[in-house]
């Protein structure tokens, strides 16, 4: 056999079809990228905090409404988690780089800055609690009287948000003996029993507190100012026109055999958004 260097040498012939062959390569390759990118799943993460939905049995109905998300978008396939825990989604967001998620208002606040979060969407939603919270009281009467005295909450684990976004600097957890609670219901049972003397609860909560037939002269001596809803977020991961095809399909999401999967994920609509309608609760918050 001769060596292909000899025949480079005794024939420009080889050497221009060897040319040829390394800029079809070259050609070939730069056509197949694309196809790659064609073939990608789009990754979410959703993350509802302090919500009395069971994420196992809300994961099929994400699932679904993902599917059409990516027939309505034009993507291959998407796919993606729902959590109601901070600490598990983050590590889902560092283990599968997802390109975009829907976030609890405080989670939003806390990994906007560190995850290089971008505002797409907000999500319309009926009684999934975050949009204002209250502080109920059966001896107090008003946030001031409650300071020095028992607070119970499922909403103080992440007292910047407490402190800066609904407080707004009135007060601080320092001022109350806090009284952790795992359960939205414990929290009110907590001051119907004398176990606290005020509890923070939000509207979701509100809502079931309104149901009672009981209240024992407990009432709302303090509320918060409405805040937006959770935000559409999309991740550094996600390229400019991925973001402009899902933001110009937000409204469709949840249309026609979209809504029964929305709704059972505790979404009624999905709408576009940007990063200015959150800049207040942001700046109070003490991002940039």
């Amino acid at each position: 056999m001769i060596p292909v260097r000899d025949l480079i040498k005794d024939s420009g012939v080889l050497s221009t079809v060897s040319r040829r062959a390394v800029a079809l390569g070259a050609l070939l390759l730069l056509s197949v990228r694309p196809a790659c990118a064609a073939d990608e799943t789009i990754g979410f993460v959703v993350l509802k905090e302090h919500g009395v939905g069971n994420q196992t049995l809300a994961q099929p109905y994400l699932d679904r409404m993902l599917t059409l998300t990516a027939k309505l978008t034009g993507w291959p396939s998407a796919t993606g988690k729902y959590f109601t825990s901070r600490s598990a989604a983050e590590s889902f967001i560092k283990a599968e780089h997802p390109h975009f998620g829907i976030l609890s208002l405080p989670a939003f606040l806390a990994m906007r800055e560190p995850y290089k979060l971008t505002v797409i969407g907000r999500v319309a939603v009926s009684l999934a609690g975050g949009r204002r919270y209250f502080i109920i009281s059966k001896s107090a009467n008003s946030l001031a009287e409650c300071k020095g005295q028992t607070l119970a909450s499922d909403h103080i684990d992440d007292p910047r948000f407490v402190e800066r976004v609904l407080f707004h600097g009135q007060a601080t957890l320092a001022d109350f003996k806090t009284v952790p609670t795992q359960r939205p219901l414990q929290t009110i049972r907590a001051v119907l029993n004398g176990q606290a003397v005020c509890a923070l609860i939000d509207d979701a909560q509100k809502d079931q507190f309104d149901h009672l037939e009981k209240k024992d002269g407990v009432r709302t001596v303090w509320e918060s100012a409405e805040l937006p809803p959770m935000p559409v977020v999309a991740f550094p991961e996600a390229p400019a026109t991925e973001r402009r095809t899902f933001k110009d399909n937000l409204d469709a999401v949840c249309d026609d055999e979209g809504k029964n999967a929305c709704a059972e994920v505790g979404i009624d609509d999905l709408t576009a958004a940007a990063d200015s309608d959150y800049a207040s609760v942001v700046t109070a918050y003490g991002g940039k």
